[in-house]
């Protein structure tokens, strides 16, 4: 929660940050020897923190966190500042010092060691783990972000364990039969992908999925064997759009989450200009959100979803939307009719027309200009 992190936050960094705070204005007290070069030194060492700054914010952002996990990253570099601690006090010839910053070293270092990993792998965009269902032996969950994305069963890769997958192959079901042209926004534990091979012999399916190593996951984990029809492409979904041919694809999924919430940039009436013109001209759009409360996202989403596509329909849960927790509301676009959708009551009901505009009601369409997915999202 909000309080852990301050405080675990404080404990951790309040005092390295103290002392490499006050570097600054102690050189700077011990270069100046007159007033009259106040200007020039403070200037200097001013200068030179601003760089420092901004190369440091840098190769952090673009370099560092996306080639070392977080977790090695921040033990080594305390690491290194308390061996540095330890290097200047022995120059400076105090033992006592030495003695009690090479115990703090070592202490450090075997706390970084016996602490458990919060995660079985942290990758660059996640922290991830493979769970074992108790209940089913066969059955694994995709945990990214201490969320649960995906869940498959090794033996049997037609159960869908999942609601909002279930749904999603239900959309599929009743708008198409035999096999599809299928393209993925996101991979995950690459569920769904391989139940339209399981069940639809010859179906060609295109995924994109920005973490190459979940797709490495879902291979040694996760019983992923992609078949000779299933093109999986690592990078980002707006971008790979461009590469794909137009009018090709009978269904599209878009399942693409950074931790709990839709990539903003794969939200907006742009990317479904886009979408539409990969889509065949009876091709289906099925979203899957992650909103509650007022779902200010979700109905955002459908908003921009009924500007681009002639038939909008939502599933929403079957007891309503709760006001105190996000659920996966499921979103179907299409320019042909979406009259023969059929899911379970007991997975959701769908929802359009006026009852569908009473929901949406005067939400905003999601563009590139003005896209506040997380500030829309009930947190």
């Amino acid at each position: 929660g909000p309080v852990a992190i301050v405080v675990l936050t404080t404990v951790a960094f309040l005092a390295p940050a103290t002392v490499l705070s006050a570097i600054a204005p102690m050189v700077a007290k011990l270069r100046l020897s007159t007033l009259d070069e106040t200007g020039s030194v403070v200037g200097g060492l001013s200068a030179a923190g601003t760089v420092g700054a901004i190369a440091g914010t840098f190769l952090t952002g673009f370099v560092l966190v996306a080639a070392v996990p977080s977790r090695p990253a921040v033990v080594v570099i305390g690491a290194v500042l308390v061996a540095s601690g330890v290097v200047v006090s022995w120059r400076l010839g105090r033992a006592v010092t030495v003695s009690t910053m090479a115990f703090a070293l070592v202490a450090a270092g075997s706390g970084a060691v016996l602490l458990p990993p919060p995660c079985e792998r942290e990758t660059a965009y996640f922290c991830v783990n493979v769970e074992v269902d108790a209940e089913r032996p066969s059955g694994r969950s995709l945990i990214l972000d201490r969320v649960r994305h995906a869940y498959v069963d090794l033996d049997d890769p037609t159960h869908l364990e999942l609601r909002y997958v279930r749904l999603i192959a239900a959309v599929a079901d009743s708008t198409s039969a035999g096999p599809l042209r299928a393209l993925h926004l996101g991979g995950g534990g690459f569920t769904y992908p391989t139940y339209l091979s399981e069940t639809r012999p010859g179906t060609e399916q295109v995924v994109l999925e920005i973490d190459p190593e979940l797709e490495e996951i879902a291979r040694e984990e996760l019983g992923f064997d992609p078949t000779p029809g299933t093109d999986v492409r690592i990078g980002d979904a707006r971008l790979a759009l461009d590469e794909l041919p137009a009018d090709r694809f009978d269904l599209v999924v878009g399942d693409a989450f950074a931790s709990t919430s839709v990539p903003w940039h794969l939200t907006t009436a742009e990317v479904m200009d886009e979408l539409r013109r990969l889509m065949a001209p009876d091709g289906v759009y099925v979203m899957n959100v992650v909103d509650g409360g007022d779902s200010g996202y979700a109905r955002a989403q459908l908003a921009t979803l009924r500007d681009r596509f002639r038939n909008v329909v939502a599933i929403l849960p079957s007891d309503g939307v709760p006001s105190d927790r996000s659920v996966n509301q499921i979103l179907v676009a299409s320019d042909a009719p979406l009259g023969q959708l059929d899911v379970l009551p007991s997975d959701g009901r769908i929802v359009r027309g006026d009852e569908l505009d009473e929901y949406v009601g005067d939400a905003a369409v999601l563009t590139d200009d003005h896209a506040p997915v997380d500030q829309l999202l009930l947190r």
